[in-house]
C-alpha cells in the first residue's frame, strides 16, 4: 500500500467525498467576486465517517503537536464549529465557538460557550484564504482576555496574503493540507488532466485577476 503524508491522505479524502471540487474549464464565482477554478466546503467532510474521523484525529495531533499547553478549544464560525466540536471532545477539552463579530442581537455575544481570562486557546477552521475572518475570531478571544497560542486548519489556498496577516498577527497556523498537494494528487487520481493542472497554478499565481 502507497506510504501517504498527511498532507496526501487529507487531499485525497477532500477530493473523493468532493468536499474540494476542480473545475478550471467552467470556474466558480466566489462571494468575493473572484472566478475561481476550485470550490473548498470542508463541512461535507462531517458526512463521511472516514474522512470525518481521519480529520479529525489529524487536527487533534496538530493540537498535541505544536499547542500542547491548550486549556480550551475554539471553532471559527460557522464551518469550524463541527470540526472544533469533534477534537475538543477527542482531546478531553473545553470548546467554545467564535463568530468573526459580535451579534447584533440578543446577548450581543461573539463567544459562545464559557471562556476564562487567561485561558490558552488554539482555534479550528475549516479552511483557510486570506485568514481575515479567522484573525477576527482571534480578536474576538484576546479581546476576551484569552491567549491565542495559534490555529490548526483542514486546508489552506496558500495565499501570500494570509501567510502575511497571520504572521502581523503574530499567530502561528497549522494546515492539514494545501493547494500545491491537492492539485498534485488531483493530477495523479486523474481528477484533472495535465493541461487542467496549468490552468490551475496560472489561477494560484493571481487568483484575484484571474479571467478579468
Amino acid at each position: 500500500m502507497e506510504n501517504l503524508s498527511i498532507q496526501q491522505e487529507v487531499a485525497q479524502h477532500l477530493l473523493q467525498i468532493k468536499a474540494i471540487q476542480l473545475r478550471p474549464d467552467e470556474p466558480f464565482t466566489w462571494a468575493s467576486g473572484w472566478y475561481s477554478p476550485i470550490y473548498c466546503d470542508n463541512r461535507i467532510s462531517l458526512s463521511f465517517p472516514e474522512a470525518r474521523t481521519y480529520i479529525k484525529n489529524s487536527l487533534s495531533a496538530v493540537v498535541k503537536a505544536y499547542f500542547s499547553d491548550v486549556d480550551i478549544i475554539a471553532g471559527v464560525a460557522t464551518a469550524g464549529i463541527a470540526q472544533g466540536a469533534l477534537v475538543a471532545d477527542y482531546l478531553d477539552l473545553p470548546f467554545c465557538y467564535v463568530r468573526p463579530e459580535p451579534k447584533k442581537h440578543g446577548m450581543g455575544n461573539q463567544i459562545e460557550g464559557s471562556i476564562q481570562p487567561g485561558q490558552k486557546v488554539v482555534l479550528i477552521e475549516d479552511l483557510i484564504s486570506t485568514g481575515g475572518s479567522s484573525l477576527k475570531a482571534a480578536e474576538g478571544l484576546v479581546n476576551a482576555g484569552a491567549k491565542v497560542l495559534g490555529m490548526a486548519a483542514i486546508f489552506t489556498y496558500g495565499f501570500e496574503i494570509s501567510v502575511q496577516n497571520f504572521k502581523n498577527a503574530h499567530i502561528p497556523f497549522y494546515a492539514l493540507s494545501n493547494y500545491d498537494v491537492l492539485i498534485d494528487e488531483a493530477v495523479k487520481l486523474n481528477y484533472i488532466s495535465d493541461s487542467q493542472m496549468v490552468t490551475l497554478q496560472d489561477w494560484r499565481l493571481n487568483p484575484s485577476e484571474w479571467r478579468k
